[in-house]
């Protein structure tokens, strides 16, 4: 097309551009681009147009924290999980993909089983669960798979974890997993040795917890007696806050912190909930030696132990009030980097087990259509929380750290015109069904919030628009390499 051509013109609006401000403009997009971004949208031809009136156009959130593929198969889930995403303005997903077996032989059959069936875009963080993975790191680095994930809390006695369902079957496959300091370090060092490379780091110490965690079933399961006490009774996750204490994450990060500094490590701390554990990394990101970087998620932000219910079950666990304080604090200040969601897809039935405690139901609940929402009403509306500050924590920081820069992660020529349109005077009451995910529950359901995404559009192809995602557009989403050269990283 010509200069003033364009498949798609957003008109009227507050765009919110990271690090720079937000200009009123209109953006022209074409072959799925931001192909202009101009005051006047006189003499300009466009196939289609929208009029947003002044409402303010986001980068398209990346969420980089989202299992999915581990209750049912990558071919059902990537349809599933991604239209949510789409429905909560989430642009890219980055997977937290599980195998135990060795990725040579099983990568390729994930990633053939994601393609045709994602809404939106998606990446791939590798986990590292034993010694055979480490020496396939270079290969997965070479299919631009750059990030790989340590389960520092699995070990001891508590190691038990689901892994991702083997594609087209329906089948949870559970396995004892233990990471050592060993596996930690070999990791580490070798994904240091390539560039960018970036080591995912789930920092709790398995042998403080598992001990813990015995300890206090043994005092649980002698209830009848009357020697429990009425706060265990009554607050599961009280108890399993104690079981997981915070000093377990200062133990793990700053023996991971030491490990990083032998090669100059990218770290990046996933799922920070607690006040101890952000002053850990800030204490050992001072000593310096290698990078660091903090994500935390929505829950510890709006819910605290005294949710007292057992769908808030999660690792880490949720914390105190001052807690969820300190991260705000932490948020405004610029010592928190992004935020994922950890979102999992499971639903009520499995989350809460058979015996409907908290040493049986499942950790995780799902999140990937909420945390838009609940960023724009908890801290844009509550707190005055900027949102180019908004934009920095949900894209653009994100796609720094991952290698997707400039190519997502922020509004201009020649990025990806991944976009999401908001409304903030918009209130909604939050239930399962509008989140369109394949869980039937939620954290938030019943939540007035105000502030919602209106419109998505990922690849400059509109994907949702007023809650609803058009069926169409499934397959649209590609996998996205993380390839050394930023301007050509999708295939």
């Amino acid at each position: 097309m010509g200069n003033n051509s364009c498949d798609l013109l957003i008109k009227n609006a507050n765009v919110v551009i990271p690090k720079t401000g937000i200009i009123r403009c209109n953006i022209l997009v074409d072959e799925g681009k931001i192909k202009e971004l101009s005051k006047s949208a006189d003499n300009i031809s466009y196939s289609t147009s929208f009029d947003v009136n002044e409402k303010y156009v986001l980068p398209g959130l990346i969420d980089p924290h989202v299992h999915y593929g581990v209750f049912s198969p990558i071919e059902v889930a990537s349809e599933t999980e991604s239209r949510s995403a789409a429905v909560g303005g989430v642009t890219t997903i980055m997977r937290m993909l599980r195998i135990y077996d060795a990725y040579s032989q099983e990568i390729s059959k994930h990633l053939r089983a994601s393609i045709g069936n994602h809404f939106i875009d998606y990446a791939i963080h590798a986990s590292i669960l034993n010694p055979v993975q480490i020496s396939e790191i270079p290969h997965l680095y070479d299919l631009g798979i750059h990030s790989y994930k340590l389960y520092m809390n699995l070990g001891s006695t508590d190691n038990r974890i689901l892994m991702d369902m083997n594609p087209s079957e329906d089948l949870h496959l559970p396995k004892n997993v233990n990471i050592t300091d060993d596996l930690c370090s070999k990791v580490i060092s070798t994904s240091s040795d390539l560039k960018n490379a970036v080591v995912l780091v789930h920092a709790e110490d398995n042998e403080t917890c598992a001990k813990l965690i015995e300890e206090k079933r043994q005092v649980y399961s002698t209830r009848k007696t009357g020697t429990t006490r009425e706060s265990d009774k009554e607050n599961p996750l009280r108890t399993w806050s104690e079981c997981r204490p915070t000093i377990s994450e200062s133990i793990a990060i700053k023996k991971i912190m030491n490990i990083g500094r032998q090669s100059g490590a990218n770290l990046y701390f996933v799922h920070i909930g607690s006040n101890d554990a952000l002053d850990t990394i800030l204490h050992e990101k001072q000593i310096g030696g290698c990078n660091a970087y903090i994500e935390t998620c929505p829950h510890y932000l709006t819910h605290s132990v005294d949710y007292n219910n057992l769908r808030g079950k999660v690792v880490p666990p949720l914390r105190t009030k001052n807690d969820v304080a300190s991260l705000w604090n932490a948020i405004k200040n610029g010592l928190i980097d992004t935020i994922g969601t950890d979102h999992v897809a499971n639903t009520l039935n499995l989350k809460l087990g058979t015996q409907n405690d908290i040493w049986t139901s499942l950790a995780g609940f799902p999140g990937v259509a909420t945390m838009l929402p609940v960023l724009l009403h908890y801290g844009v509306i509550l707190r005055q929380l900027s949102l180019v500050r908004l934009a920095e924590l949900t894209s653009y920081n994100t796609s720094k750290i991952f290698g997707l820069f400039p190519k997502k992660g922020t509004i201009q020529k020649g990025s990806d015109a991944d976009l999401v349109v908001i409304d903030l005077d918009l209130k909604k009451k939050v239930t399962p069904e509008i989140l369109q995910s394949s869980s039937d529950y939620t954290i938030y359901d019943g939540y007035e919030l105000q502030g919602w995404p209106i419109l998505t559009v990922s690849r400059g192809k509109i994907i949702m628009e007023n809650g609803s995602v058009y069926p169409e557009n499934k397959g649209h989403g590609k996998f996205v390499r993380l390839d050394q050269d930023n301007n050509s990283n999708s295939n």
